[in-house]
C-alpha cells in the first residue's frame, strides 16, 4: 500500500518537473530567437555601415575638390573675358602675350576636364533649362520664343554629374 501512495506523488513530481523543463525550454527558445534577431540586426547594420562608408569614400574622391574647383572658376572667367576684350589691332600688336593667355586658358580647361569638370556652354536660341542655367534677365527679342536663350554671360560647369555653377544667361520673354 505504501508503494501505491508514492506512485501518484512521483507522477506529480515528474509532471511538475516536465512542466518546469518545458517552461525552461520555451524560455531558452525565446532567448535564442531574441539573440538571433539581435545578431541579424547587428549584421545588417554592419553591412549598411560598410556600404555607407564605401559611398562616402567614392563621393569624397569625386567631389572632395569642389571648393578648389569653385575657386578656379573666376580664373577661367577672367582669362576668357581678357581674350574676348582683345581687338584685332591689339591682337596684332601683342600677339605673343595674347597667345600666352590663350595657352594658359587651354591648359586650365585641360586640367579642369582631367578632374571631372565639364563646361555648360549653351548656345543662343537653345531652350532655357532651369537645372543647368540661371536666368539673369528676361527681355522681349523679336524672332525668338519665350524661354529661348538670347545671351550667355558666363559658362556653367558640372563636377562629374553635379552642378558646380549654372550657366548665367538672358532669356527671351516673348509671348508669341
Amino acid at each position: 500500500m505504501a508503494q501505491e501512495e508514492t506512485a501518484p506523488q512521483e507522477m506529480e513530481l515528474d509532471q511538475a518537473d516536465m512542466t518546469a523543463a518545458n517552461d525552461e525550454i520555451e524560455a531558452l527558445k525565446a532567448e535564442r530567437d531574441d539573440l538571433r534577431d539581435k545578431f541579424m540586426r547587428a549584421l545588417a547594420d554592419a553591412e549598411n555601415s560598410r556600404k555607407r562608408a564605401d559611398r562616402d569614400r567614392r563621393e569624397a574622391e569625386q567631389y572632395g575638390s569642389t571648393r578648389l574647383a569653385r575657386d578656379l572658376l573666376p580664373v577661367f572667367d577672367n582669362l576668357k573675358r581678357a581674350l574676348n576684350a582683345v581687338s584685332d589691332d591689339q591682337r596684332a600688336a601683342a600677339s605673343a602675350l595674347i597667345e600666352g593667355v590663350e595657352l594658359t586658358l587651354r591648359e586650365l580647361i585641360t586640367v579642369m576636364t582631367r578632374h571631372g569638370m565639364t563646361p555648360i556652354a549653351p548656345e543662343i536660341g537653345e531652350t532655357f533649362d532651369p537645372q543647368m542655367h540661371q536666368a539673369m534677365f528676361e527681355a522681349p527679342v523679336a524672332g525668338t520664343k519665350a524661354g529661348q536663350i538670347i545671351q550667355v554671360m558666363t559658362e556653367g560647369f558640372l563636377l562629374h554629374d553635379r552642378l558646380l555653377r549654372p550657366a548665367q544667361v538672358g532669356v527671351s520673354s516673348n509671348t508669341q
